[in-house]
């Protein structure tokens, strides 16, 4: 037990911790959640996003244990148009969660295998080829020592790698040269591994890390090639896993929400620091701007708020980090 002394020593930062908590639930429930609201509302105007989600333990929560597992899922922009980062917290990962948040989208979403974002209305999925390749990877690691250099796994390997080698030359492309070049460098690759993978299904145990290599391949193939359609389309979900791990490092620090209403202030806090920063604006700097005009101005102004959008050319130019 702790003694008095200790009791009192800690107090003060026990209540500096309470208070500055306090701070990002009040400050995210009056002010923030207005832009939070308003980066949504462009979110779903764009063609293309990108999802991932994450868990997270939220100790008191109406009718659950505090043990439960809860999620912080992630939704973000791609290559066309300025740059959004949005979390949302949500008690379950429940296909519900995605429909809701995505309601009003047309365009494309590219995710990893999870089926949770199937089957949304309006809603292209594209597959993505990190979890392909990975898979092919995993399926040489588990190779005896004593196997050849050259298998079957390292041959799926390679295909991905040629995907992934060409996406390369094409970085600097526009959406319309990637296009027509896929059509060219990509397409050769992807009708050999289709091949490949269809004598690989008859051979290779299934039980097998080579077999859950190629039965995964072929069950996410017509999510996979989708990245064929449109320029605008990567050949991977990176930039989602990319944009969730700032959170999930958070998350090895602060450990868990207490409450469900902190979570979600954590998720509007976490949206616009990470909106910010993809936008090249300094995250406090950025945060403090609006704390002091969003008070200022009619929100229900459309112009006006849209002035204080991360990407807006209207902002203070001592917003924006120097590179």
């Amino acid at each position: 037990m702790m003694s008095p002394s200790a009791s009192t020593e800690f107090t003060p930062i026990i209540w500096t911790q309470l208070t500055l908590a306090n701070w990002v639930v009040q400050g995210a429930d009056r002010w923030l959640h207005l832009v939070y609201e308003r980066l949504h509302e462009e979110l779903l105007s764009r063609r293309v996003l990108h999802a991932d989600e994450t868990t997270l333990q939220v100790l008191h929560e109406t009718g659950r244990p505090a043990e439960s597992t809860s999620y912080m899922w992630l939704y973000r922009s791609g290559r066309d148009g300025p740059p959004m980062v949005l979390y949302e917290y949500q008690p379950t990962r429940a296909q519900e969660h995605p429909r809701q948040f995505l309601q009003g989208f047309k365009g494309y979403l590219q995710v990893d295998g999870y089926s949770g974002y199937h089957d949304l209305p309006d809603v292209q999925v594209v597959g993505c080829w990190a979890h392909a390749r990975r898979k092919f990877d995993e399926a040489i690691k588990a190779l005896p020592k004593a196997e050849p250099k050259q298998t079957a796994a390292h041959t799926g390997l390679a295909y991905c790698n040629q995907l992934f080698y060409i996406e390369r030359g094409l970085r600097d492309a526009t959406p319309e040269e990637r296009h027509a070049r896929r059509q060219e460098q990509s397409r050769p690759v992807l009708d050999a591994f289709s091949v490949w993978l269809e004598q690989q299904q008859g051979q290779a145990l299934p039980k097998s890390a080579l077999g859950k290599a190629v039965t995964y391949a072929l069950n996410q193939w017509s999510k996979l090639v989708v990245f064929m359609e449109d320029g605008n389309l990567e050949l991977d979900n990176n930039r989602a896993e990319r944009s969730i791990k700032p959170f999930v490092i958070g998350r090895k620090n602060f450990l868990f929400s207490n409450t469900p209403r902190g979570a979600k202030a954590s998720a509007i806090t976490y949206s616009l620091v990470e909106t910010a920063k993809e936008n090249g604006l300094h995250p406090r700097r950025y945060l403090q701007y609006l704390f002091e005009q969003l008070p200022n101005i009619r929100t229900e102004d459309r112009v006006a708020f849209g002035d204080l959008l991360p990407w807006s050319e209207c902002l203070p130019e001592d917003l924006r980090t120097r590179r």
